[in-house]
């Protein structure tokens, strides 16, 4: 079975002469299943997304070794647009996503770009934007909206995607309660639906919804017993 997530010594740093920030780091996300990853500020978190998604090194470049493949293919080897149909990043601040006049605009840039055509673009749209609950903002100014609904906004362009893997990178740092209880159902449905999602957090109040949890801490990343930590939410 295509393992949808696969890492296997994996070390990174930005200068040749600078310290490592991930250090031999293996790790499988399986599909079906949440993934957490916990760790300080500086840790390394965003830069071991950055390696899944190929950001790293196809953007950004560094000292790289080891490997990361998604569904058994080597992300070294697959190109950016390639990898965006198979996994998708939601990011801390949703400005960064966001950068067209609509909401509708905004999330049709990723199908377009793909040479999709008109009608199934649309259709995308209408999709993703159903699956967040979202669907009156259509023609709405993404500049205008609160910070949760422009978070929504940003899950929903990476939706009209569908990735079969979905990376929230503290996602939830910047949302109300009531938000992030929204966005946690969202991702619990995408469980459901069968996709492979790995949620990047510094908070342990988000990770009542995982199924596993790992900590990164020295660029070394360790696997904890999620029950642990759930005992604080019964």
């Amino acid at each position: 079975m295509n393992c949808p997530v696969k890492i296997k010594d994996l070390g990174f740093r930005y200068d040749r002469d600078g310290k490592n920030i991930l250090n031999d780091i293996s790790l499988e996300a399986k599909r079906g299943e949440i993934t957490a990853i916990m760790g300080p500020s500086g840790s390394g978190k965003s830069t071991l997304c950055y390696c899944i998604m190929g950001i790293i090194p196809h953007i950004y470049g560094g000292e790289l070794s080891g490997e990361v493949h998604i569904f058994n293919k080597p992300v070294l080897h697959m190109k950016v647009p390639e990898i965006a149909t198979k996994a998708g990043i939601i990011f801390q601040d949703p400005d960064t996503q966001l950068f067209s006049p609509t909401v509708e605009d905004d999330i049709a840039f990723g199908p377009e770009n793909l040479c999709l055509e008109r009608n199934e673009t649309g259709r995308r749209i209408k999709k993703s934007l159903g699956l967040v609950g979202m669907g009156k903002y259509r023609y709405s100014d993404p500049g205008c909206l609160s910070g949760g609904e422009k978070q929504l906004i940003a899950i929903s362009s990476v939706l009209s995607l569908n990735p079969e893997v979905i990376i929230f990178d503290e996602a939830m740092s910047q949302l109300d309660e009531e938000s992030r209880h929204r966005v946690k159902s969202i991702i619990k449905e995408l469980k459901n639906k069968g996709k492979t999602i790995i949620i990047v957090e510094h908070e342990t109040g988000n990770l009542d919804i995982a199924d596993r949890l790992f900590i990164l801490e020295d660029g070394a990343l360790k696997e904890k017993s999620i029950k642990n930590f759930r005992t604080r939410w019964v």
